[in-house]
């Protein structure tokens, strides 16, 4: 696995504290890990259970679950969770892909920039919220404009590394367009830098990926001065 520029084995993984493994940004995939019951349930039986288990943590931290502003909470962020800020980890929510043919003939790159993105840190399951630029180059197939928007935030609903989430995005535009051609720059602030430990509020982290001809220095420089970068 390659993260930042190093080569990392299993076994230096490994040798991590848990707590390290968090606060040094590390992560494991390309996909999001997974296990292969991970739909054996029935989102409203996740939801129940959620719920149960959330109460349980409030209780624990000492809270009055009988006072009106907090007795519905555990229902809120268990239903939260598995409809809106963490849905993309079921394939159901994954949105349908139509390509048409290009008939305009339009065979420079297509930026759409300054897409939002809100996901959230699997180290802390706190947010990571900023803007996607993506870019393409067709090769002979489009797709409606508000995909590029659908393909970011299914990928972005779910606990999350920014590099990882830049990689999912851009893997699922060249299988959908069938073109490696294929740019993904992703601008993003980190609650889990701005919040807690270095608690930097003024940060932001940058990753990218360019496949095809976004490799050559002239189009990924076209591109990034597209984006006033």
């Amino acid at each position: 696995m390659k993260q930042n520029g190093t080569l990392l084995n299993t076994q230096s993984i490994e040798n991590f504290d848990i707590e390290e493994i968090g606060d040094e940004h590390l992560f494991s995939s390309i996909e999001t890990p997974m296990r292969p019951d991970a739909f054996a349930l029935e989102d409203e039986v996740k939801i129940e259970l959620i719920e149960k288990h959330f109460r349980h943590i409030m209780e624990i931290m000492g809270l009055d679950l009988t006072d009106d502003s907090l007795k519905g909470t555990p229902k809120r962020v268990a239903k939260m969770y598995i409809k809106e800020v963490f849905s993309g980890l079921d394939p159901k929510n994954k949105p349908s892909i139509a390509l048409f043919d290009n008939k305009y003939k339009y065979n420079q790159m297509l930026v759409e920039k300054d897409i939002s993105v809100f996901s959230n840190c699997e180290h802390h399951f706190v947010p990571i919220y900023g803007k996607a630029h993506i870019a393409y180059i067709s090769s002979g197939k489009v797709i409606g404009l508000s995909k590029l928007n659908r393909i970011v935030e299914y990928f972005s609903k779910r606990p999350q590394v920014q590099e990882r989430l830049t990689v999912q995005i851009a893997n699922e535009l060249k299988q959908a367009l069938q073109t490696e051609d294929v740019a993904v720059v992703i601008d993003a602030k980190h609650m889990c830098v701005q919040s807690r430990g270095v608690r930097d509020a003024g940060s932001s982290t940058v990753t990218a990926y360019y496949g095809g001809k976004f490799e050559e220095e002239a189009t990924k420089n076209e591109f990034l001065t597209y984006l006033g970068m």
